[in-house]
């Protein structure tokens, strides 16, 4: 835009352009980019390195208020934790202070724990003599314990008891079967007794009181079958009784044995024989020193947390220079289509000034509106043709004085010669067409208006001062006025403003020339005169 001439100047602001300027890591490190055409304003160069001076000094005083700012926002927060430092460096005191009470009271608790050691010696000490007394009764336990020969001996007994009783079983079983069988002879001999025989009367009685004796003996002998059997499971249980009584005495024995080993030495018990009571008093004693060596230790802990919190890591420095800090941003005018000089850059309004003072001079040389009587039957076009061919010839010798002047004596650099050449020709012969056509219509007026039109337009086309600070009516009749465009035109092909887009304001000055040669071929009335009236205006 600002090549096109849409706008004066450009600032270009980078990415990086507050990381840079911030740290104030050196002179100028933020860098910031005024863009602006010499070729299409020089004036407005000029206002846009005044603009760059004046950005870069308020930004810097701003970013050093910005600074002090924080110099003095970080001393009142420095004052603050230094308070808060004190505050908690108080309460870190307060809580030694109690560390220290709570370790004196657990000194007192721990002396008094040795008092009650002393004391449970004597606290113990019945203890001792009952486990000592126990000891006793255990050894005299194991003492009368019987031997092992002994419970092997009962133990053989009650076995061999359960062998006879199984004998005694068997015996009783024969006396059964030779009991009832003596029963069943008696029987018989009762029975022949009573039958008359020879002696049966003698054997009778004695038969019968045989038979009962028989009787009683058999239910004599069944019941003693029955008591043997209830004896022989008795003897059964009386000996797994007495192996299981024999192998409880045994490991009574082991068990007794091992009890005696398990208790302690006498010299233990007497070891034991501490102050346990005075131990219990000093252990509360201890307990509460702890308590309060806790809570010491907490207001300790709080204050060395608190102190912690305030103090920092590390204290950061201020980043950067003192000449980088003092002036942090410089801004950087980028210059496009550069003018040598300021005579240079007034050139392009002067070279049209002076072309349209030549058309007008040579205008005034001649009489405009005069021709000779035999030119009355050519057309319009050639009547224009043939009375402007002389001052043609003027201006186009005043434009080669002047190409000439711009390289030979000014040394002024061109960008594109033959765009140049080309331009002032057509400016110069459009000039000269309009003073031509206001001359043609209001005659010598017309060349006098010609003069004041000059001025509107070297007001107007932003030749002195951009268009744009003159505002009004100036502003708004610049887009229609030929000088406008020939001061860009000559702009874009001597520096190469405007990015080198002569052809267009070239075009729009050849067409305002064309309208005013058809204005000065249709406009006013030729005065025909014969040949030899003609003269020049001025004379010599």
């Amino acid at each position: 835009m600002v090549r096109d001439g849409k706008v004066a100047f450009a600032l270009i602001i980078p990415a990086d352009f507050s990381s840079n300027a911030v740290p104030g890591a050196g002179r100028g490190a933020g860098r910031l980019a005024v863009f602006t055409s010499e070729g299409n304003s020089y004036q407005s160069a000029n206002l846009a390195r005044r603009f760059a001076e004046d950005l870069g000094h308020e930004i810097n005083e701003r970013l050093n208020e910005r600074r002090w700012a924080l110099v003095l926002s970080s001393a009142v927060g420095s004052q603050r934790s230094v308070d808060r430092l004190n505050k908690a460096v108080n309460q870190l005191g307060k809580g030694a202070h109690q560390l220290v009470v709570g370790t004196e009271q657990a000194a007192s608790g721990a002396d008094a724990l040795g008092l009650g050691a002393g004391r449970l010696d004597s606290g113990v000490e019945g203890l001792a003599s009952g486990v000592k007394e126990i000891g006793t009764a255990l050894r005299t336990l194991e003492a009368k314990q019987p031997a092992a020969a002994e419970l092997n001996r009962l133990k053989s007994g009650a076995e061999s008891l359960v062998a006879g009783h199984g004998e005694l079983s068997q015996g009783l079983a024969e006396l059964q079967a030779g009991s009832q069988r003596l029963n069943g002879g008696v029987t018989a001999f009762r029975d022949e007794a009573r039958s008359g025989s020879l002696f049966g009367g003698i054997f009778l009685g004695g038969a019968e009181e045989l038979a009962e004796g028989m009787g009683r003996l058999d239910s004599g002998l069944q019941a003693a079958v029955g008591a043997q059997r209830k004896l022989a499971d008795g003897a059964v249980q009386l000996n797994e009784g007495v192996g299981a009584l024999t192998g409880g005495m045994q490991n009574l024995g082991s068990a007794l044995r091992s009890m005696s080993s398990a208790l302690p030495e006498d010299s233990q018990l007497d070891q034991l024989t501490a102050g346990t009571g005075e131990l219990a008093s000093g252990a509360a004693a201890l307990a509460e020193g702890n308590r309060k060596l806790k809570a010491g230790a907490q207001h300790l802990d709080l204050g060395l947390a608190l102190l912690a919190d305030e103090l920092p890591d590390s204290v950061d420095g201020m980043e950067g220079s003192a000449e980088g800090l003092a002036n942090s941003v410089r801004p950087e005018v980028e210059i496009a289509a550069a003018v040598q000089n300021n005579g240079s850059a007034y050139a392009p309004n002067i070279i049209p000034a002076a072309l349209w003072l030549g058309a007008g001079i040579a205008a005034f040389l001649i009489h405009v509106r005069v021709l000779p009587r035999e030119a009355k039957g050519f057309s319009r076009i050639a009547q224009f043709l043939g009375k402007i061919a002389v001052p043609a010839c003027v201006v186009l010798l005043q434009v080669l004085l002047v190409i000439l002047s711009v390289l030979l004596v000014l040394h002024m650099h061109v960008a594109d010669i033959a765009a140049l050449s080309l331009t002032l020709t057509v400016s110069a012969l459009t000039f000269l067409i309009i003073v031509f056509a206001l001359t043609r219509a209001l005659g010598d007026a017309g060349k006098a208006l010609s003069i004041l039109f000059l001025a509107v337009q070297l007001s107007s086309s932003g030749g002195i001062i951009p268009v744009e600070l003159s505002g009004g009516v100036f502003m708004d009749i610049s887009p229609w006025l030929p000088l406008t465009w020939v001061v860009k035109a000559i702009k874009a092909s001597m520096f190469g403003a405007f990015d080198q887009a002569w052809q267009f304001p070239l075009l729009l000055v050849a067409l305002s020339g064309l309208a005013a040669t058809v204005m000065a071929c249709t406009v006013g009335k030729w005065r025909y005169v014969e040949q030899a009236s003609i003269r020049p205006s001025v004379h010599f």
